[in-house]
């Protein structure tokens, strides 16, 4: 009998060692020290419908007259000051340089209303107006800090990812531009949101190697088993989409970026199209990507793929937003 009870502590010591060695090497992601910043964190909560919604503003100390307005994003069970740490604070040092305001709000119980029909938290299921929300806190920023309306953006990643591309498509009015981040579009059988069939300026990132949301389309679900929220585009159909509203019709051009960081077993490219009429679009590929945020200060847990470190996501998405100013709507084609 000792000798049993001998045999099922080692096996427990054993079996605590194994997942002690799984959380280390597959969930644990080491998190690097804040950047000293000039500006300071505003928390605030407004009434969108019937449900009293919050969030957080970062103001820059030096913040332009007339400041653009950066929406950041946050994925699945997330929130607004997830999805600061989840960009390495990134976006606030950016805010700090160049003037513009960043907002961080929550979703509702965690999650966002994106497209995605087969979704089922609770801001799809009880259809949550997170458009909605969203509008009326760009509305408040801009009454109580003087944001320029005309420059209004957002991204974010993953669930966040996916809520960008509904601002994109239901309210090209609003935003001038967005940056979707580890996000295909939803197909059509997946599809449930109303098409406003307008281009917008928006750059996709995703990597090639994604666990969670495949770069060559089909079901999202962590490694295929975990979390199922439908069927989304290739990431290339995805930009093709856009590329089509916007009137490019040639080939994109193309830019590989240095290989500074030989040791993350990725490496990015850029393809940009921009021979139409209508607002750019960009498609930044990360090769051996996983779900993650590429960035030079950090990286996510291992069982979410590799963390690119050649690019810096934040940097890349804010010279692309930067310079998006919103555009009269043409008429809706089909």
């Amino acid at each position: 009998m000792r000798r049993l009870a001998k045999i099922a502590l080692l096996v427990l010591h054993l079996l605590l060692v194994l997942a002690a060695v799984g959380w280390r090497t597959l969930v644990y992601a080491p998190q690097p020290e804040p950047p000293a910043l000039a500006g300071a964190l505003v928390r605030g909560s407004l009434r969108a419908g019937e449900r009293e919604r919050s969030y957080a503003v970062y103001v820059p100390a030096s913040r332009a007259e007339h400041p653009a307005l950066l929406l950041v994003l946050h994925g699945s069970m997330g929130n607004g000051d997830q999805a600061r740490t989840g960009t390495f604070y990134a976006f606030d040092a950016l805010a700090d340089r160049e003037g513009f305001v960043v907002a961080y709000p929550d979703g509702f119980e965690g999650h966002w209303n994106d497209c995605r029909r087969a979704a089922p938290y609770a801001a799809n299921v009880q259809n949550v107006d997170d458009v909605g929300f969203l509008r009326a806190l760009a509305a408040r920023l801009g009454s109580e800090l003087g944001v320029d309306a005309s420059r209004i953006t957002a991204t974010g990643i993953s669930n966040g990812g996916q809520m960008a591309y509904r601002l994109a498509l239901e309210a090209p009015d609003l935003v001038a531009g967005v940056a979707p981040v580890a996000a295909g579009l939803p197909d059509d059988a997946n599809f449930d949101c109303t098409r406003a069939n307008q281009p917008v300026a928006i750059l996709i990132l995703n990597g090639t190697e994604e666990p969670m949301n495949p770069f060559d389309g089909g079901r999202v679900a962590l490694y295929g088993i975990w979390g199922d929220r439908g069927t989304v585009l290739s990431s290339d159909a995805s930009a093709a989409y856009w590329a089509g509203l916007a009137g490019h019709r040639s080939p994109p051009r193309r830019h590989r970026y240095p290989d500074r960081s030989r040791d993350d077993g990725s490496w990015a490219e850029i393809a940009e199209f921009v021979d139409g009429d209508g607002p750019e679009v960009a498609h930044l590929v990360v090769h051996g990507g996983g779900h993650t945020f590429p960035n030079l200060r950090g990286r996510y847990p291992r069982g979410l793929g590799r963390t690119n470190a050649d690019i810096d996501a934040a940097s890349e998405i804010w010279t692309f937003l930067s310079r998006q100013r919103l555009r009269p709507l043409p008429p809706p084609q089909g």
